[in-house]
């Protein structure tokens, strides 16, 4: 299992704390990056109880070499427990023409694997949906405790990009809702 990364410094006070730290309140935190868009991506990773999957727009590539990603996973997410016994997942990168699996993801309370049509697993073991054109298998290389989440730092170790990206209409999420970019919505 991977190390889990020690924060030093004013953040290791934050996170040891046991009173809440100064700031702003979690609904003024929440209207703020309600109105800050932000890419969509489902997370898979094989389960003892099978195939787990969730929806993240907190996903971010922080280097290139090696290559590593980030994203959270709230500690109220059913999937969140398959996620941190997870060595390897699957990354789907969702554009406008996948926007259903991102909501299959975002849904809890169901199986989101039911539908055999829309899924498949790796010769590695890792289940993944085959809608969406790009897609990152990564090892899991550390888990950061944040507050009510997680932050799990993975490295790329496969992708698939079945799409030129001329071609991509990317799906936004911007306050709670679902949103495409094209041609239209680019600025001079």
């Amino acid at each position: 299992m991977p190390d889990t990364l020690t924060a030093t410094g004013p953040v290791a006070r934050i996170l040891a704390s046991d009173q809440p730290a100064a700031g702003i309140s979690p609904d003024a935190l929440r209207g703020l990056f309600r109105n800050h868009p932000s890419g969509v991506a489902v997370i898979t990773a094989p389960s003892d109880r099978g195939p787990v999957a969730m929806t993240a727009s907190s996903l971010f590539s922080v280097s290139v070499a090696p290559p590593l990603i980030v994203f959270s996973a709230s500690a109220l997410s059913s999937s969140t427990p398959a996620l941190l016994a997870a060595d390897t997942l699957v990354i789907h990168l969702i554009d406008a023409e996948s926007h259903e699996i991102a909501v299959l993801g975002a849904t809890s309370g169901i199986d989101r694997f039911a539908d055999t049509d829309l899924w498949s697993t790796l010769p590695t073991g890792e289940p993944y949906f085959v809608g969406p054109h790009r897609r990152i298998r990564a090892r899991v290389v550390n888990k950061v405790d944040a507050g009510a989440a997680t932050l799990f730092v993975v490295q790329a170790i496969e992708s698939w990009n079945d799409e030129p990206a001329d071609d991509a209409s990317p799906l936004v999420y911007h306050n709670r809702t679902w949103h495409t970019l094209s041609d239209g919505s680019r600025l001079a």
